[in-house]
């Protein structure tokens, strides 16, 4: 696909003298072409042409210039149908000499690297210390690793950057519900309980409020002075501790690793500069609070420090992104967060902008929605009916167990990944434990399993027996290679899109094309061992490939 929208995008240039890149689509089944495209329909417009005389005129300049290149020996290769399309045809021995590279050379082949020397951050998953992962946590982490990985995959350098809270009122909740426990016999699920109670006590309770106020207080200072002395203190720490080791253990569980983490203590201090500097010009005084006035932007107005003279998640989120920028001199910033968050980042995103636009120009907030299971209602982690992100572990476990007596934790791992990733991101998504593990139909494990047959088909095959001879590809081979060839595409556009989805449903889409094959097209042993072994060999190498930048492993056997 690459080589004809190059070679089209010349022959626009000779032409019309227009840098124009074409969208090129497998061609619609009623016409006998393996690809088409509109381009003559956009173009008309602008060169004020019939799309049919631009069709035309483009398909005999395509023919000259592949005429020009290599010596043909009269074959179709393109043709227009109205009311403005170009069509073509690729021969097969064009789409079996890239098959071939692609068996035998992969990386070579999609070396592509339209992001090198660029510095990406990705920050993703955002959990606070002093609470326990939900499925949002899980879902953020899934998703922010694979866009990751398609950048890692382009070129960048990216870092993997992890933003959360352990200062703040949520922490001061838990702690005066913790306050009468020892530090020694701490837990996370202690701190889970207590976070649930000290948020019923602040709503509920006026006397307890206040105490809450007073001690998220402390606890700034506590962090601020690295003060050690006090039982709180020594609570505080402990808890702190505990909180970071829980998501590391969990990180390492799941295969997400992260190059920074940026507590929001760390940060405090720069967004209070940034802020207090730009009272006056960006934010304003109000009722002894420094606001954001969001109403002049159609927003909504926030305060950014508060009447005790303590930063919000505002101020805190303004000091990081200049964190990032000090620390990292990026060229992009991506941040991924619940759709909740949204108009909150919109006002903290608006408010730089007055003085810093560079930094919220080169900053993309990405949203997703819930994850609910099936029949799901609403879940919060303050009312303590949530789902934490080691029960979708243990649901699916528990599935592949049931169905399949298997405790495989990398299908399972697959299974829920691969459920997460299929969507696109921002609507909300049921989670169905029982369909994620299915080895038909649109999951992780189906994917895996014709990965597996793929390796079992090879191990079959006997040594190269490669052939002078031109192979003609029948219908099943010829469908199976022009979805392999569409493989740098689909990355190139699930990258710049930031849209691992449509990576996800293109390798669902080329399992579908190798099951077709596979029950069509006998290999080991076969006359036509050698190039159905090729397209066999380059479609593992593609799954495998692309599967590891959703960050799922193909297991030696299911």
């Amino acid at each position: 696909m690459e080589n004809i929208r190059e070679t089209l995008s010349s022959a626009i240039k000779d032409l019309y003298g227009l840098d124009f890149t074409p969208d090129l689509t497998p061609a619609p089944e009623n016409i006998d072409a393996d690809y088409s495209t509109n381009a003559p329909l956009k173009l008309a417009k602008d060169l004020h042409k019939n799309p049919m005389i631009i069709a035309e005129e483009l398909e005999r300049q395509f023919v000259s210039i592949c005429d020009n290149g290599r010596e043909r020996s009269g074959e179709q290769i393109a043709f227009p149908t109205p009311p403005g399309f170009l069509n073509f045809i690729v021969p097969d021995q064009a789409l079996s000499d890239q098959i071939s590279a692609l068996a035998t050379h992969f990386e070579q082949n999609i070396c592509s690297k339209p992001y090198e020397k660029q510095t990406i951050i990705c920050e993703f998953s955002d959990p606070n210390p002093f609470k326990v992962l939900h499925v949002g946590h899980l879902y953020t982490s899934i998703v922010g690793d694979a866009i990751s990985r398609l950048y890692e995959h382009a070129g960048a350098r990216v870092i993997r950057a992890n933003f959360g809270g352990d200062v703040g009122l949520h922490v001061a909740k838990t702690l005066y519900v913790l306050a009468q426990k020892p530090a020694d016999t701490l837990t996370i699920e202690d701190i889970a309980k207590c976070y649930i109670e000290g948020t019923r006590a602040y709503d509920e309770d006026a006397t307890a409020r206040q105490e809450i106020t007073t001690l998220n207080k402390e606890i700034y200072r506590i962090n601020a002075e690295d003060d050690h002395s006090t039982a709180l203190a020594n609570l505080y720490w402990r808890g702190r501790e505990l909180s970071y080791q829980y998501f590391a253990d969990f990180y390492k569980k799941i295969g997400v690793h992260f190059d920074k983490y940026y507590p929001e203590s760390t940060v405090a201090a720069l967004g209070l500069e940034k802020v207090r500097a730009e009272i006056g010009h960006t934010y304003e005084y109000s009722n002894g609070a420094v606001i954001f006035n969001g109403d002049k932007y159609g927003l909504h107005t926030r305060v950014f420090i508060n009447q005790e003279g303590v930063p919000t998640y505002e101020t805190k989120d303004v000091g990081l992104i200049f964190a990032k920028d000090r620390d990292y001199h990026f060229d992009k910033s991506i941040v991924i967060t619940g759709g909740e968050q949204k108009d909150y980042m919109a006002v903290v995103l608006k408010s730089i902008e007055q003085y810093e636009k560079p930094l919220v120009d080169k900053t993309t907030h990405l949203t997703h929605g819930l994850v609910k299971l099936q029949g799901g209602v609403k879940m919060s982690s303050r009312k303590g009916n949530f789902l934490r992100a080691v029960d979708v572990l243990d649901l699916v476990r528990e599935e592949l167990r049931s169905q399949y007596n298997s405790t495989d934790g990398t299908v399972a791992l697959a299974a829920i990944k691969y459920a997460f990733l299929k969507y696109k991101m921002g609507g909300d998504i049921i989670f169905d434990p029982a369909e994620s593990v299915k080895m038909t139909g649109n999951s992780g494990p189906y994917l895996l399993y014709s990965c597996v047959r793929a390796k079992k088909i090879l191990e079959k095959c006997h040594a190269d027996q490669s052939s002078e001879e031109p192979y003609i590809y029948n219908i099943y081979e010829k469908s199976l290679a022009k979805k392999i060839i569409e493989y740098q595409d689909t990355l190139a556009e699930s990258t710049t899109d930031l849209a691992p989805h449509k990576l996800a449903n293109y390798l669902y889409e080329l399992a579908q094309a190798f099951s077709r094959f596979y029950e069509h097209c006998p290999v080991a042993g076969s006359p036509e061992e050698q190039p159905r072994a090729a397209l066999t060999r380059a479609y593992l190498n593609v799954m495998t490939h692309g599967l590891g930048l959703l960050g799922i492993d193909i297991p030696e056997e299911m």
